[in-house]
């Protein structure tokens, strides 16, 4: 049983839904801490004036003290931030060759008038991992599991017992803080992926390998697993 564990995030880039195709079990880890210049409400697209972020507003109360969950944190739904979003995809891609295949989904998505980041978020990833042919993987919040203790690796432990894990796929990074031989202990397995993807033509060089996956979906449609986990196989 592969698990994945990652704070939900906002139009991630392919490797995060890379973690998604290879687990029998991905979590949204929507109840940990809220961190205000990650990657939970904004990411990075293509335009014709470079890099551009996209970021959904939230309210900011108890943000900046660090007490406030991903699962409970506002949009501000006093700004327009929707039209805005969808106004600068269209400008920025409506020329590419597969912008009109996912206008219907994304303009029906900000169309919305969402409560909580997560939920936007997380319906959002979903919805584009099936246009990916991604239909295997089950998702689970962790604010939905009971009985969830502990701290850092200790929680993550708790939450791969609760689903009956026997492997753990983690990005590089968490290399610097989880501690392997816990893991080990509890007889799981860990697996650092490795991002490695080919490059594909973009509209605006140079080539930049981090954007949302909306720029790769838009670019080469249908054949995205193939820049994704098919390039790697």
């Amino acid at each position: 049983m592969n698990v994945v564990i990652l704070q939900p995030s906002y139009i991630p880039w392919r490797g995060y839904f890379d973690q998604i195709r290879q687990a029998d079990i991905f979590v949204f880890y929507d109840d940990v801490q809220y961190d205000k210049h990650g990657w939970r409400n904004r990411n990075l697209i293509k335009t014709p004036h470079g890099a551009k972020w996209l970021t959904i507003p939230v309210l900011s109360a108890g943000v900046v003290s660090g007490r406030v969950p991903i699962n409970q944190i506002r949009i501000n739904r006093d700004k327009p931030w929707q039209t805005g979003h969808w106004a600068t995809l269209r400008q920025s891609y409506s020329k590419s060759p597969h912008f009109d295949r996912y206008a219907p989904l994304l303009s029906e998505f900000y169309r919305r008038d969402p409560l909580l980041l997560a939920d936007f978020t997380i319906e959002l990833t979903i919805a584009l991992s099936r246009e990916l042919g991604i239909n295997r993987t089950s998702f689970v919040r962790s604010s939905a599991l009971p009985d969830i203790t502990g701290t850092r690796t200790d929680r993550l432990l708790s939450i791969l017992q609760q689903l009956g894990a026997t492997r753990y796929l983690s990005g590089p990074s968490a290399q610097s803080y989880l501690e392997e031989e816990k893991l080990a202990t509890a007889g799981i397995e860990l697996e650092y992926i490795t991002y490695n993807y080919p490059e594909y033509r973009q509209l605006y060089p140079p080539y930049d390998p981090q954007v949302s996956i909306l720029d790769l979906l838009f670019m080469v449609g249908p054949d995205a697993p193939h820049f994704i986990w098919q390039g790697q196989e």
